[in-house]
């Protein structure tokens, strides 16, 4: 078997949390697989790197989606170091394990005989949104027939994803001094009302199989210029993680009934994922791991990777990695076993594809 442990290790040392050197940890993943004779696609987009290699033939394609760009960090989170069965570091978890794990799966298919394709896709701006590379992937033609991203879900199966829509809500009201409150309509009261408003719309109070509910969180808030100014504009961002079974037009029209709102600009959105428990490609991955490791748990991310810009297009799509906690925090660490089992059932899946 590959060594993927030595592999994440040297990810790990990457300070990847910048454009630059998340395009250097992408010529780095080229570098490495060129050693085993694979020759890698580099694109690029808007100064953001991506690579693709393929392997296999037949109709059907598997893609393996992993990013190398991590949330920042101390120096010291870039020192790899391992205590019994985890290896701690900044994107030990999010995601290098699930990437070392794919890579070492890919070199080891190769030369084997499938009856698939296996695309291994590599990209640098998950953490920032995935605009620049699994969208711009996607949209020029990158599709497959199954897109596993290979985030940390504990080696459970994370099927659906809630969509985004970020909002500035900006609402108005009227000055008046300070002193005479009365006199004036202060648009930061005003707006504190709804967005108690908007925790009461009729799809908030929705649920599904997978959900409680939709999340809405009140992130910023921006109102008043002096101490003895009744404040006449206020603007509160708000983020928004729909179901998959609604719509942001839908989000949008309910927030629109509110009389207090002046205008509403969206900042950022996302399509939801709504992978469905019964397709086939989830059911054989589903016994792999039953077979290999234990009873998976099929569940929804409350938010949301890569597999959002795949699944628009009909094409089924997973989040599916090692077991680890604490990512993006300080103690982040993945469970070493788990990457050896990850790379198993890579190995296993593509097999039976």
């Amino acid at each position: 078997m590959i060594d993927s442990i030595s592999l994440l290790k040297e990810l790990v040392k990457i300070d990847s949390s910048t454009k630059e050197m998340a395009n250097e940890a992408v010529h780095f993943c080229e570098k490495w697989l060129a050693s085993f004779d694979i020759n890698a696609t580099v694109l690029e987009n808007n100064g953001f790197l991506m690579l693709i290699a393929e392997i296999g033939s037949g109709e059907r394609t598997l893609i393996l989606n992993g990013h190398v760009d991590v949330v920042p960090g101390n120096e010291g989170q870039f020192l790899p170091y391992v205590e019994g069965n985890n290896l701690y570091g900044r994107g030990s978890a999010d995601m290098k394990a699930g990437l070392a794990a794919m890579m070492g799966a890919f070199v080891e298919l190769k030369n084997d005989s499938l009856p698939c394709k296996v695309q291994l896709q590599i990209v640098s701006d998950e953490e920032t949104g995935g605009l620049n590379c699994a969208q711009f992937l996607s949209d020029q033609g990158y599709l497959g027939d199954f897109v596993i991203c290979g985030e940390p879900t504990q080696l459970n199966i994370g099927l659906q994803a809630k969509g985004i829509v970020q909002v500035d809500v900006t609402i108005k009201g009227s000055a008046a001094h300070g002193s005479r409150p009365w006199e004036g309509d202060n648009a930061i009261q005003k707006a504190l009302r709804v967005y108690e408003e908007i925790l009461s719309l009729p799809f908030t109070k929705e649920s599904s199989l997978m959900y409680e509910g939709p999340s809405v969180n009140l992130a910023k808030i921006s109102g008043g210029d002096a101490y003895n100014r009744v404040p006449d504009t206020c603007v509160i961002s708000v983020d928004i993680r729909f179901l998959p079974e609604q719509t942001q037009e839908r989000v949008l029209a309910e927030l629109n009934t509110i009389s207090d709102i002046a205008s509403i600009h969206v900042h950022s959105d996302g399509d939801p994922i709504a992978t469905k428990e019964d397709d086939p490609y989830v059911q054989k991955l589903h016994s792999i791991v039953k077979e290999t490791s234990h009873e998976a748990i099929l569940f929804g991310q409350h938010g949301s990777a890569d597999g959002r810009f795949y699944s628009r297009f009909g094409i089924p799509a997973i989040e599916f990695g090692p077991r680890g906690a604490h990512w993006h925090g300080e103690k982040e660490y993945v469970e070493i076993d788990s990457v050896h089992l990850y790379q198993d059932i890579l190995k296993k899946l593509a097999h039976l594809f």
